[in-house]
């Protein structure tokens, strides 16, 4: 059944005096928004830079005046009638909520991942790596924080001890552990989280006054006073976060009250500090980062009830960046994204327990300049995974399709390919949208395992743990039939159990040679279940046009097959000048050219004509040639349109894919087990990621990267023979218009050398024939299944998605001007 479409209409309370009173606040000055810049100037013997950095905190103060309204004037008395507005508030507000009729989450308990899918791998990678990491070292920093000894040995990069963001990774941890275990009930993985648990609970025992950290309190002496310190509140919301998930997702009961001790900890802070300064002073505070503080407190509210977790989450609801959004305005450049996003999902939650319209329309904001952001450090990881949150929630509410195609674009887009392949621990901070770029050559690179954990390194985690989430909801029926919303095509299964079905979803993978996404539902009652009439809805995406309804029983089999097409897509930006700027997808995958700096394109102007399928039968045809010297064995490589012998690189680098080429030969179609069925074959040439141009004969006699007009395929033309030093295994490249002329090496072999050809008119040279023979094998890299061919005018790309890249250099938005 396809998705109904349920517009929303907002109340806007409270607008008026807003547009007039709500100003532009920050979180911190300009350079300092960047973690990096933070963490080198901390750990910086510059005492002139340090001061001239700070001099400048909070370069515009807040201004909670038009939020105040919104809350209580006597706030954080002891006594419980104090509480009491907030308490009478919320019961106005849910007498006439609809929060009722919010989609419900599909517990991570129940769905389980298809192992063939590149989402399982994922998943099964992220288990690899949390099962590395060991409880001493997570909790080293707590550990000596608490005057406790700490064994083992502390990690490095963002968690080691002179880091001022410790521990905050281990926050993540705990929340991705509980997520796992959730996913997979792995049972070694719930003995170490447990154990972590219990270590941090140690801790915060010894320290006996619910403080739990692993960094000392006076950090937040500086955070009250105003002065540099690196967003302590960033960090204890993720431990805080992590206990909550641990109580929720895996019962530990421990973490619960270690959660709600905490809590009790920073209600006494913060009130300390309204009663000495005010609440405008506490606001003005909130100007360095603080995580998702609010977010957290209201999930503790929801849990115990306790309305003081009420009152002290509104307190961490940021007012001056909040009012911007409740009234649209077009105003929130220059806000670092990663800070104010996990407040938008705070006042999400607000809104879902006192059911104030407002902090419903706070998250609908659309953006509109986003061309400008295109650059190297560009897309973080973080971000998107709590916009993640922000369009699920959105979802729940509203039913609309546009928020679940959305959460399929940034998980599939986004978030899958910040992983390096299956290397555990090895994941990157931003994905680098602009021009030419490369995973592999931003700013931080590919972290590792055990000295990185920048902030992404545990959103990443998390993200990894939770891949089943969100592919399910449901929905009770109120006293009608229980229905399902499949939202994720993502092959899975799921105990449903409040309908005594279990569903089966298998996805063909998609290729770019069927047109088709191909997705099977087996229905089946669940064992000892009661089998009770339910609905299933299944998403109709954006990007395509199919429609299935059917009516089924226990044992119906439902096929769908989405049409998938070649589209693209502009930026989402409202200046002119950007309009022509267009990403290129196929159905939910946006697909990233291998290219270099190249990405104005001319095309015609009907049917996608410039860009073709890759046929699977190209994959059997890649090769790489190499040759051995001594104890260093060199590949041929194309070097800037330039054939040479490089140092045989590794798999999935740029280098292999530069040490990879297709021979193209007269039956374009024939599938092949081997290279070596092609000896004796006449062959072409083409560069894997030039597809369309040839190695050709230069004037010179060396060889060069060419296009393949007609005049240039005498001198592309080459045999693919035995090789010349007859040698079993090797093989050879004769120039077909000259026979006896070879592709030859050099008997001296050092990495750039240029290969050229070179004739033996009595074929007695030993030399020769060595430098003129090569091993054949499969190629370094293989087009993905969903790989296209574009004809540019500059050069030929090969597309495919993104997060199959690892360290090619691509675009993922072109300059398409239309003939």
């Amino acid at each position: 059944m396809k998705f109904g479409l349920i517009v929303t209409v907002a109340l806007l309370l409270h607008i008026t005096f807003l547009v007039c009173l709500a100003k532009e606040c920050t979180n911190t000055p300009s350079q300092l928004s960047s973690h990096t810049f933070r963490n080198e100037l901390l750990r910086s013997n510059n005492e002139s830079l340090k001061t001239e950095m700070f001099s400048h905190y909070h370069l515009t103060p807040t201004d909670d005046s038009a939020w105040s309204s919104l809350l209580p004037r006597k706030m954080l008395r002891e006594e419980e009638d104090e509480y009491s507005w907030t308490i009478m508030y919320r019961k106005i507000k849910n007498s006439d909520n609809s929060s009722g009729s919010f989609l419900k989450d599909v517990s991570l308990h129940d769905v389980r991942l298809d192992p063939s899918t590149f989402q399982w791998r994922a998943q099964q990678t992220n288990l690899e790596y949390l099962l590395m990491l060991d409880v001493d070292g997570l909790s080293w920093s707590f550990r000596k924080a608490a005057g406790i000894a700490a064994s083992g040995v502390p990690y490095g990069g963002w968690e080691g001890p002179d880091s001022e963001l410790r521990g905050h990774f281990v926050g993540h941890y705990l929340s991705a552990t509980a997520y796992m275990w959730a996913s997979t009930h792995n049972n070694t993985l719930k003995e170490k989280m447990s154990s972590l648990v219990s270590a941090l609970s140690a801790c915060q025992e010894k320290v006996g006054t619910g403080y739990l950290s692993a960094f000392p309190s006076s950090f937040f002496d500086r955070f009250e006073a105003i002065k540099p310190v690196w967003a302590p509140y960033y960090t204890i919301h993720k431990i805080l976060a992590g206990l909550v998930d641990q109580y929720k997702l895996a019962g530990n009961s421990q973490a619960l009250k270690m959660a709600t001790w905490m809590a009790d900890y920073f209600y006494v802070r913060v009130r300390n500090v309204i009663k000495m300064y005010s609440v405008e002073r506490h606001w003005q505070s909130l100007n360095e980062e603080t995580g998702g503080m609010n977010d957290v407190l209201y999930q503790i509210y929801s849990i115990t009830g306790d309305s003081k977790y009420l009152l002290l989450a509104h307190l961490f609801d940021k007012p001056c960046f909040l009012g911007v959004l409740a009234i649209q305005a077009d105003d929130i450049s220059g806000f670092h994204s990663n800070t104010h996003i996990p407040i938008v999902v705070g006042s999400q939650l607000r809104y879902e327990i006192t059911g104030d319209p407002l902090h419903k329309e706070i998250s609908m904001q659309d953006p509109k300049r986003l061309a400008t952001t295109l650059q190297t450090e560009n897309e973080e990881s973080c971000t998107t995974y709590n916009m993640l949150k922000v369009s699920r929630n959105l979802f729940r509410w509203t039913k609309e399709v546009s928020y679940a195609d959305y959460y399929e674009r940034a998980l599939t887009n986004g978030v899958l390919g910040i992983q390096r392949g299956t290397e555990p621990g090895k994941m990157i901070y931003m994905l680098p949208l602009g021009k030419g770029v490369s995973k592999a050559v931003t700013y931080h690179g590919w972290g590792t395992p055990y000295d990185a954990f920048w902030c992404c390194y545990g959103t990443g985690i998390e993200s990894f743990s939770k891949l089943g989430d969100s592919i399910y909801f449901q929905e009770d029926g109120d006293g009608e039939s229980p229905a399902l919303y499949v939202t994720q095509y993502i092959s899975s299964t799921l105990d449903w159990k409040s309908s005594g079905v279990l569903l089966s979803q298998t996805v063909k993978p998609v290729v770019s040679w069927d047109p088709y996404m191909r997705v099977t539902f087996i229905l089946s009652s669940s064992k000892g279940g009661i089998g009770k009439e339910s609905t299933l809805n299944l998403r109709i995406p954006v990007w395509t046009n199919s429609e299935t309804a059917k009516n089924w029983k226990s044992g119906d089999q439902v096929t769908m097959e989405l049409p998938l097409s070649i589209r693209t897509e502009a930026i989402k930006d409202d200046r002119p000048e950007y309009a022509s700027l267009q990403a290129i997808l196929y159905g939910p995958y946006l697909l990233a050219g291998l290219t270099s700096r190249d990405w104005s394109i001319t095309t015609q102007a009907k049917d996608n004509i410039w860009i073709r399928s890759i046929p699977e039968t190209d994959n059997s045809h890649l090769v790489t040639l190499s040759q051995q010297s001594g104890n260093t064995s060199y590949v041929l490589s194309n070097n800037n349109q330039t054939i040479t012998m490089e140092a045989s690189p590794a798999p999935g680098t740029q280098a292999a894919v530069a040490a990879t080429f297709r021979l193209v030969t007269a039956d374009l179609k024939r599938m092949i087990l081997g290279p070596e069925e092609l000896i004796g074959s006449q062959v072409m040439i083409e560069p894997f990621d030039f597809p369309g141009m040839l190695v050709t004969q230069a004037t010179d006699s060396s060889l060069a990267v060419q296009g393949s007009s007609p005049s240039d395929k005498e001198a592309s033309r080459f045999r693919l023979v035995a090789g010349v030093d007859g040698k079993q295994g090797s093989v050879s490249l004769m120039l077909e218009s000259k026979k006896g002329c070879y592709v030859y090496s050099d008997q001296t072999m050092k990495a750039g050398m240029k290969l050229r050809l070179k004739c033996d008119s009595d074929g007695s040279d030993e030399k020769f024939k060595q430098a003129a023979s090569f091993v054949l094998r499969k190629g370094m890299s293989q087009y993905n299944p969903m790989s296209f061919v574009m004809n540019g005018v500059q050069r030929n790309f090969v597309l495919s998605p993104l997060f199959s890249l690892r360290d090619e250099t691509y675009n993922v938005y072109f300059s398409l001007q239309q003939t």
